[in-house]
Order: structure tokens, then sequence, then C-alpha cells
């Protein structure tokens, strides 16, 4: 707190006039003010702040626009805010906080607390604070532990978090081992604050993530999703991937990453697939449109994760990895849903790992017409993701090489466009619905149909558009060539 016997009371008045804070805070803090109870802005919001990351509040539906810390209860919180906030959840009260949403921002506001993990439990267990003080020192880093009092913009910054964002220093108030222990996820959390802010953790704190990177796996799964999805969107995430695998917290929250550091010997060169992934990544990022692209990301950093498990050695040296994309589409698919990933997402990604060798072979001319409506269809709306995919995996210093396959891949793009000047290929459908296939060969709804419609796309892909005619001729040879009774034909 601000004091005119405190000699660093100037520098601290400078920055709370740099500090802009929105007139939604101050006016939440008269309520709080009114009713005697202290109200500060604190953690992030005050971080992003000083970092000119602040730019407004409305609503994004992701983090809270603001976040508040109060010696009022919950309960008490609820009581003063009553007729100001338009709507509240409760939600968090078990851990102290309550939702408040007022004109499209949304605001959290926590009871001072101390909280800590058992040994063996996914979730804190939550006792209240008397004071900011004891609050600030149970926060995660030193950052994150300055607050602004509202309405009447006190700074305080107990721990030197100004100083330490200042030097990009990732430091915790109280020693690391400590808050570390009471709460493992702080582990990614430093991790996704380097790739993020380029904030360097210190010597100790690195030591500490080390001895405790076994503790994440007593966090719940949604927690470590959460935090792996906001690395994957940072600045730098292949700094960040890069630290997570070497203070072993990638062991217990994402294993195929550092599965990718595989031994290589003398006889069996392979490229190193590590380092390979994460110039890929690094690669795709150089193609996103406009911002950072999660699947396009995801895609990039997994997409290899089947190669330790189908490496063979061949005789007289060389290494293969044949159906390492099948492997791979596998492996994404079952760690994807154990993260809790949502469907769509995790769908989009295992399907480009999948795909992502597809292209290769495509130079050598022997791909018709129909293996490119293949291509198209398969891809469906991640084809641009996928381009971006297969043109980021091209990581060899030849440059002779690399200029043929992005040539090949520059003339499948070419015959993509020109088919698509034709139809609508990334729609493909059969010329014959279902029904119809059941009304042609007079089939009830079976295992059947599918078939004869799968025969049908097929058809389409080989042929193009033909016409009903031509469609319905082509299901009644495939038909009697499986020995069904066609309609209309008698014995």
């Amino acid at each position: 707190m601000i004091s005119l016997d405190n000699p660093r009371d100037s520098a601290e008045r400078v920055v709370a006039g740099m500090l802009k804070v929105p007139p939604l805070a101050d006016e939440l803090g008269r309520i709080f003010a009114a009713h005697g109870h202290a109200l500060h802005l604190v953690g992030g919001t005050v971080r992003d702040a000083l970092l000119g990351r602040l730019t407004g509040i409305g609503g994004t539906g992701g983090a809270p626009d603001l976040d508040f810390t109060t010696d009022a209860r919950p309960e008490r919180v609820l009581e003063m805010t009553r007729g100001w906030a338009e709507a509240t959840w409760e939600a968090g009260i078990a851990f102290g906080t309550v939702g408040l949403a007022r004109r499209g921002a949304r605001l959290e506001v926590t009871t001072y607390r101390a909280e800590n993990y058992d040994r063996d439990s996914r979730n804190p267990t939550v006792s209240y604070g008397d004071s900011l003080e004891g609050d600030l020192v149970r926060r995660d880093f030193t950052v994150n532990a300055m607050a602004v009092s509202v309405p009447d913009h006190q700074f305080v910054d107990l721990f030197g978090g100004m100083a330490d964002l200042s030097r990009a220093v990732l430091r915790t108030p109280g020693p690391p081992e400590v808050s570390l222990d009471d709460d493992p996820l702080r582990i990614l959390r430093a991790i996704r604050f380097e790739a993020q802010l380029g904030l360097a953790p210190t010597p100790e704190l690195v030591d500490a993530m080390t001895a405790r990177a076994e503790r994440l796996k007593i966090v719940s799964a949604e927690r470590i999703r959460d935090e792996l999805r906001k690395l994957i969107i940072s600045a730098d995430p292949v700094a960040g991937l890069r630290r997570l695998v070497d203070v072993g917290a990638a062991a217990a929250t994402l294993p195929e990453l550092p599965g990718l550091r595989m031994e290589i010997d003398e006889h069996h060169q392979h490229k190193d697939v590590y380092a390979h992934t994460m110039t890929v990544l690094r690669q795709a990022m150089d193609l996103e449109d406009d911002g950072p692209d999660e699947v396009l990301r995801w895609a990039a950093l997994l997409h290899d994760i089947g190669k330790p498990r189908t490496r063979r050695h061949a005789t007289g040296g060389g290494v293969s990895f044949h159906h390492h994309e099948v492997v791979g589409r596998d492996m994404t698919r079952k760690r994807l849903v154990a993260l809790r990933f949502p469907k769509d997402v995790a769908d989009a990604i295992t399907l480009l790992v999948f795909l992502h060798l597809r292209f290769h072979g495509y130079g050598t001319g022997e791909w018709t017409d129909s293996a490119v409506r293949r291509y198209v269809h398969d891809a469906g709306p991640q084809l641009r993701r996928l381009h971006k995919l297969v043109r980021s995996d091209c990581t060899t210093r030849n440059k002779r090489k690399a200029a043929m396959l992005a040539r090949h891949y520059d003339s499948l793009e070419e015959r993509i466009a020109a088919l698509a000047a034709q139809e609508e290929i990334s729609a493909i459908r059969p010329e014959l619905s279902g029904d119809d296939i059941m009304e042609i060969l007079g089939i009830r709804p079976s295992r059947l149909v599918g078939e004869a419609r799968q025969h049908m796309l097929d058809f389409r892909f080989d042929m193009g558009m033909v016409g009903r005619d031509a469609a319905v001729a082509e299901l009644l040879r495939w038909a009697g060539e499986r020995g069904l009774p066609i309609p209309g034909e008698s014995g």
C-alpha cells in the first residue's frame, strides 16, 4: 500500500497513475466501499494493464474481463451486488468466487483465501484469509500478485512483481516449493507464461518444477487441458513445449511429446523427430492467416507421434515408419479424449494427423482426377489446414528437394481449383441417395444399403457426374455381381 513514509511511494504513484482502471471497476468499488468492504483489481488484470494488454472489456466468453479480491465473503458479495449485477453465477462459490455480469462484461470477485492440495486430491481445499497480503502471498507468481484498489487506485506490489515484469522474470511470492505444492497446475502455468509473455522462470523455480512434475497427475484432466490449449496458441509455443519436456511435465500430461526423442544410432540414420516436429510447428504458424490456429498447431505437434511405435530398422541401414499416420491418428484421438477435448476440435486434429501423408506420391504423376476428388472429399472442411500442414511438414535442408515438393503441391492445388470450377468437389455425394438405392433394389434399411452407397460414392469419384440413368445402370451391375435379385427380372 502506498505510504508517504515508503521510499517506493513516488514510483508506485506513477504506476497507479499509468494504470487505466475501467470505470466499471470503480463503480463496483464504490458499492463495496459504501458497505465497509475493500475491493482490489488483482492478478492478470493488473499484470496485463502494466503490459498494455488490457485493451478493453466486453465479455468474450473466455477468461473473465476483470478479476477482483475482497475481504467480503461470497454471500455478502451476492447481497451487495443484488440489483447492480445483471446476472450472477455461483459455480465457483465453493472456492470463494462469485461471478457477475454487467453491461456485457464478466467480473469475478474472490474472497481473500488460502488454498492447497491434499496429496491425493484433484481439487484444492479452500479456507478464507483475513488480509490482502495473505491473499497475495498465496498467488502463483509475483507478476500476478500485484493489486490496485478501487475506487481510489492505490497500487499494491508487496513482492516485486513490477520489477520482475520489467526484467521478464517469473518468480513465486514465497518459496517455489510451497507454491507448487499448493497447486501443481502452477507448473503448467509457469510454462504457459514463458510461452505467452516471454517470462523466464528463475533457476529455483525450474528446479521446483522438475522435482514436482509428477504431482501433475493429481490435477484434473480438464484443468490440464485448459492450460495446454492456452499454451499451444501462445506467442511462442515451441519454447513452452520444450520447457514442458525438459522439466518432466510432458511425461505426466502429454507423454507422446517426449516419446518423439528417439535414440538415433550411426547405422540407422533418420531425422530427429522431436526437432522436426518443433520445426513443423513453427512453419505451420508462419502460414496462419488471422491469428493463432489451434487445430493446425495441434496437428503439427502431433502429426508424427505414431513414428516411435512404427519404427523399423532396415537391413543395411535406414529406418521406416510404415503406417505411422494410422497409428498416430489412433494415438491422437486417445490422448485428446483423455484430456477431455471438445469432440469437434479432437475430430479435426485427428483427421489432419491421419491425412498428412496422403499427398506423398502425387509428384509421380499417377494421381487421377478420382484421387484428387478423394483427397478433397476426405479432408472436407479441413482442406485449407491440410494444405498448410503438408507444406509445413517439409523440413529438408536440400533446397532442390524442397523446391520440388513445393512445385508438386502447387500443382495439386491447381488441379483442385480446376476440378472445383467444374463441380463442388468438397461436397461430393453419390448421384443416388440411400432412398433411391432401396427403391431401385427393392431392399429395406440394412448394412447392404450402406455398402451400395459406398460403391456409388466410389463410382462418383472415378467417373464424375454421369447422370441418373448411368448411375442406376452401375448400381444394377454391382447388385448383379453380388447375386442380388434385381426387381423386374425373372429367373
